[in-house]
């Protein structure tokens, strides 16, 4: 079988492709490792769970309110984030035996792709007008027809655009020997408000915490709300409702469990919620 099928489409492709897997990491300073999850499975897979958990657990959002309606507002808009985790999975070296590498921080967020750009190709011509050239072609065939990326070699063009768009730093791109980095930046005052405190204030490692906290708690109380007012909720039916995947919801409720908040009574597909 050839190897881009495995990737795609084998349930655990680390089994003949080593290092095929997604690494995130959330660091405090410059090597403070806080926690991290790693991502396995097929490559469409990895990317919806890479892309779950950055939105659930490592970016915390910005909640604001235009009349009574929330917003909620990430530091890295989510299409350039989806855009940026694609090429980073499409494109990478397999034959590296590393992992695509996420790091996140407190005022920014960066993608290690352990792969090369074409011969004589430069980080300027790749933020340019330029012709599609995947070092994976058959991987980016299999994206492109299920709608995932476009043909037209547009994925950095994008980003920039969403950037653009969102009004937020454009990232920084750099092409070592060993990959290439794409490093979001975070908004100054996106990061001091998410924190809830400017540097004179406090620390940001203590404001990191604080905003992680308030997020997860904003997401686990609507879970709490939805079952109380019924019980039966099962994990599809919250994911539809919150809007995240069932990856998402089971992480909050293995949260909401472990706090003693709820608890599941009965079967796993009979069975009820019991909230305290």
């Amino acid at each position: 079988m050839k190897r881009a099928a495995l990737l795609l489409f084998h349930h655990d492709p680390e089994k003949f492709v080593t290092g095929a897997f997604v690494k995130i990491g959330f660091f405090r300073g410059h090597s403070d490792l806080l926690y991290q999850d790693e991502i396995h499975g097929d490559l469409f897979s990895q990317v919806d769970k890479t892309l779950d958990l950055l939105s659930t657990k490592y970016m915390k959002a910005l909640i604001s309110y235009e009349g009574i309606q929330r917003v909620e507002t990430h530091p890295v808009p989510d299409e350039a984030m989806r855009e940026a985790v694609l090429n980073a999975v499409a494109h990478k070296d397999y034959s590296s035996g590393h992992p695509v590498q996420i790091s996140v921080y407190d005022d920014r967020i960066l993608l290690w792709n352990p792969g090369q750009l074409p011969p004589a190709w430069t980080v300027e011509r790749l933020q340019e007008k330029h012709s599609s050239q995947p070092f994976n072609p058959d991987v980016a065939n299999a994206f492109f027809r299920a709608g995932m990326i476009e043909a037209w070699g547009r994925g950095i063009e994008r980003i920039l655009e969403a950037c653009r768009s969102a009004g937020v730093p454009a990232p920084v791109l750099r092409c070592e020997g060993a990959g290439l980095w794409v490093e979001f930046p975070f908004k100054t005052e996106l990061t001091e408000r998410r924190t809830g405190a400017t540097t004179k204030e406090t620390t940001k490692e203590t404001t990191k915490e604080t905003a992680q906290e308030t997020t997860q708690e904003t997401t686990q109380e609507k879970i709490l709300a939805l079952l109380r007012a019924r019980p039966g909720t099962n994990r599809r039916e919250l994911a539809a409702k919150l809007g995240i995947s069932e990856d998402g919801v089971q992480y909050h409720l293995n949260k909401l469990k472990s706090s003693g908040l709820v608890r599941h009574v009965g079967p796993t597909k009979a069975g009820h919620w019991e909230v305290r």
